[in-house]
């Protein structure tokens, strides 16, 4: 089943970029015109800092006094990432509040996002924007609202609020896979990874709502494994070398799995609600957990009876987690507002905090680590932005 790629245009009138010229000359990186409204930058990041409601599910149980005591005390000021480019040319839309992985590179100058059941492909270097999945046609599993999506190499994965699970070949423009993978009242899609095996062969693994995770051949799409866990599972990703699973889900409690048969080897204990976001280091030593109460826990596998760092947000739950895959930054999203690097070199003790307005879509380093991008929803200035690793032999950076 073919389907033909459309040049994609958004409906905006305001679809103006902002490049380190125009920032470095006053212009808000995401074009905000605070000239014309009646109140500053500054007066409205306090106004939103002071209103902005977290979402938990324990209430009762997240005690932040107790959180800000745990959490490691780390300087901001970190100048890793320098501002690119923000386009507004491609805008994110978020299907469900809790699920924010809907942003992929899969080069410096190749990204993927989400946008009304719809996956379009930015080409950063045309500035460019491709319509490469359409999900709002009708199909054999009916309209799919995109929940979640993985794109590795030349493979789109895309979960669907309903429990549907659709793959594309890229490069031949070909559907793979398209159905519900479980029919269970609470079917959603939570997160996808694609990734290789050492003895070869490429896997995609998808967490669900219905507590099961699934391991599917990205050739052939057969079911390889079925792992059944004790309450939603949220996201789920393996070691590097494909020994081990974390595991987190609608629990505070996470969990570290033998990644063959999905058995519990070691329970993650410390984070006081539900976690949606995990990420393993490329040394295989590390891993990070994020969760609802505001904090991302680092763990070290050799000794999981307690993390080994807690860091803090500034305002809202730990949405998604990536380190670069140089392993030098760890990044960190918070649902709105806020992105956060953290210098591993450094021991996390300093910070680059990128400070936006705007839902949170998603995040993703290039495999090179070259670059960094952020997706945001916003009826007016949701956009895609782009980050450039710092180099010191340049001198026309700026940070926002």
């Amino acid at each position: 089943m073919l389907e033909e790629e459309e040049e994609w245009e958004s409906e905006s009138e305001l679809d103006d970029d902002t490049t380190p010229e125009q920032a470095r000359k006053g212009r808000d990186i995401q074009g905000i015109p605070w000239h014309e409204v009646r109140f500053t930058r500054e007066r409205y990041r306090e106004t939103r800092l002071l209103n902005y409601h977290n979402y938990v599910n324990r209430e009762d149980e997240v005690d932040r006094n107790v959180l800000a005591k745990q959490s490691k005390r780390f300087k901001k000021g970190g100048q890793y990432y320098a501002f690119q480019l923000n386009t507004r040319k491609v805008r994110c839309t978020i299907v469900h509040f809790q699920l924010r992985n809907l942003v992929w590179a899969t080069s410096k100058h190749d990204v993927y996002i989400m946008h009304n059941s719809t996956v379009l492909h930015w080409n950063a270097v045309s500035r460019r924007a491709t319509e490469v999945l359409n999900l709002d046609r009708p199909r054999e599993v009916g309209r799919v609202q995109i929940s979640t999506m993985c794109v590795h190499r030349n493979l789109l994965v895309a979960g669907g609020f309903s429990g549907e699970l659709v793959a594309k070949d890229l490069n031949r423009k070909e559907l793979m896979y398209s159905t519900r993978i479980t029919h269970d009242d609470s079917a959603i899609t939570n997160a996808v990874e694609i990734f290789d095996m050492p003895g070869g062969g490429t896997r995609v693994l998808a967490s669900n709502n219905d507590s099961v995770v699934r391991c599917f051949d990205a050739g052939t799409f057969a079911c390889l494994n079925r792992f059944r866990y004790q309450w939603a599972v949220n996201y789920a990703v393996p070691s590097p070398d494909r020994k081990l699973l974390a595991v987190v889900g609608d629990s505070p409690e996470g969990i570290l799995a033998d990644f063959s048969t999905g058995k519990s080897v070691a329970t993650l204990e410390g984070h006081q609600d539900f976690s949606f976001a995990v990420a393993w280091h490329p040394d295989g030593n590390l891993f990070a957990t994020g969760n609802q109460d505001t904090t991302t826990r680092v763990w070290d596998v050799r000794n999981t009876k307690e993390a080994i760092t807690v860091l803090q947000g500034r305002m809202g739950a730990v949405r998604a987690l990536r380190f670069s895959p140089d392993g030098k930054f760890l990044a960190m999203a918070e649902p709105a507002d806020f992105v956060h690097l953290f210098n591993l070199k450094e021991n996390c003790n300093r910070c680059q905090e990128i400070d936006l307005f705007g839902e949170v879509a998603g995040i993703s380093f290039s495999p090179d680590s070259e670059a960094f991008f952020i997706g945001t929803e916003d009826l007016t200035y949701g956009s895609l932005l782009e980050f450039d690793r710092f180099h010191a032999d340049r001198d026309d950076y700026y940070f926002p």
